[in-house]
């Protein structure tokens, strides 16, 4: 069996869905293929802890019944000591905020095929044209658009995006109820997002609670599996392990119980990607990964990829001649590096910086915080160079030369 469409695109997460939408808002025969079955979608392993920021709903007309809380603020925690920054933000119901994204693409014109999954790539003359998905089922495509996330599984045939699992983050959260969410001993979480740095917690990368209402909140943690994270690591401990030793120890889970039904489990590649696109194809959302240094937050850059997918396959097959050649279908990698994940070096190296410090580090990044203030640390998150060395100290050194010695041995 055989079918072609302008776009096939592999995966229904945010990035997908979205591409799917901005493409069948422009007419264009677009066909999404999701692995997981219709009547169980999104599955507890493929959510997010859904933070982001009103920048997001906006750009994307995300409606407000998809927003489990509203927030107000963002408070960074280090073992002794807190930041807390004003900034609006949402927690989305995941679940819900990706089938509203489905539901809205299929108004729009996209077809959807749940319970297919996607194999690999069809290539004619070392170019892909199609996907095999379902054993021997085959759909084709001018332009094909990985969505898959960590999987990859045209990407990495393809060996476009240069994933290596030595840069891969793990995490796992839990909805909780009965939370301590103003305890005397830490910041007020009333309408907060919170991520806390610690490597007794969270070795090589964080933890978090963002609270979704009274005493509710995602309560999650996770960790880049590099060096940063052996070095801190506990003998023996899963990530699982990492959550149950933060939930005994610390007071604001006392009385706390988790939420039935409500565990979430995901992945993604931490590194800067070669590339991201070739002839007739693109990678998008965490497929090719970014990760902002401070606020971990991947949505809205997951569904700027996307955007900026759809804009380059309309600019390829507008013309009566469509070209997708791989030059041209270059367009994507420069707004991806321009509009999606601009100084995409620094901000990936800020990032491997930032979870090698030690634990006593981080409360000393809390102190300068409060004296930088909120627009110098904004510039640090975009990865300024300025901005990151007003966060510098002499005592620095050390761990600059181990963060160097790590870059020149990878």
């Amino acid at each position: 069996m055989s079918e072609r469409f302008d776009v096939v695109i592999a995966g229904a997460g945010p990035a997908g869905a979205q591409c799917a939408r901005d493409l069948a808002a422009r007419n264009y025969d677009v066909v999404v293929l999701e692995t997981e079955p219709e009547d169980q979608f999104p599955r507890q392993s493929n959510k997010s802890t859904a933070g982001t920021f009103p920048s997001m709903m906006a750009s994307f007309s995300i409606p407000d019944d998809v927003v489990m809380q509203y927030t107000d603020s963002v408070v960074l925690e280090s073992p002794n000591d807190y930041y807390v920054q004003d900034q609006a933000g949402a927690v989305l119901e995941f679940g819900d905020f990706k089938r509203f994204l489905v539901r809205d693409g299929r108004e729009k014109g996209a077809e959807y095929r749940f319970d297919a999954r996607v194999r690999g790539p069809i290539t004619e003359n070392g170019e892909v044209v199609g996907v095999t998905y379902n054993g021997d089922r085959e759909v084709y495509g001018d332009i094909v658009v990985d969505a898959t996330g960590p999987a990859a599984p045209i990407a990495k045939k393809l060996d476009v995006c240069n994933l290596k699992r030595d840069h891969q983050a793990i995490g796992v959260e839990y909805e909780f109820e009965g939370i301590d969410i103003d305890h005397p001993e830490y910041a007020d979480l009333h309408d907060a997002m919170m991520l806390r740095l610690d490597h007794d917690l969270a070795p090589g990368g964080y933890s978090w609670i963002f609270h979704t209402g009274e005493d509710t909140a995602k309560v999650g943690l996770c960790y880049i599996q590099n060096d940063s994270h052996q070095q801190y690591a506990k003998d023996g401990m899963g990530i699982d392990d990492y959550l149950d030793y933060w939930l005994d120890r610390d007071p604001r889970f006392d009385g706390a119980t988790r939420i039935e039904g409500k565990q979430h489990r995901g992945s993604a590649h931490i590194q800067k990607p070669k590339s991201m696109s070739t002839d007739n194809f693109m990678a998008i959302g965490d497929t090719v990964p970014t990760i902002d240094p401070l606020w971990g937050e991947g949505i809205h850059k997951g569904m700027k990829s996307a955007r900026m997918a759809a804009i380059t396959a309309d600019a390829c097959l507008t013309p009566d001649e469509p070209n997708t050649d791989a030059e041209t279908m270059a367009t994507y990698d420069k707004l991806w590096h321009s509009e999606v994940a601009p100084r995409a070096r620094e901000r990936l190296l800020m990032t491997e910086l930032l979870y090698l410090v030690p634990n006593e580090r981080y409360d000393q990044l809390m102190a300068d915080l409060r004296s930088v203030g909120a627009q110098t640390l904004a510039r640090v998150n975009a990865g300024d160079k300025r901005a990151i060395t007003k966060l510098l100290h002499l005592s620095d050194l050390p761990t600059l030369a181990e963060f160097a010695r790590q870059r020149l041995g990878s």
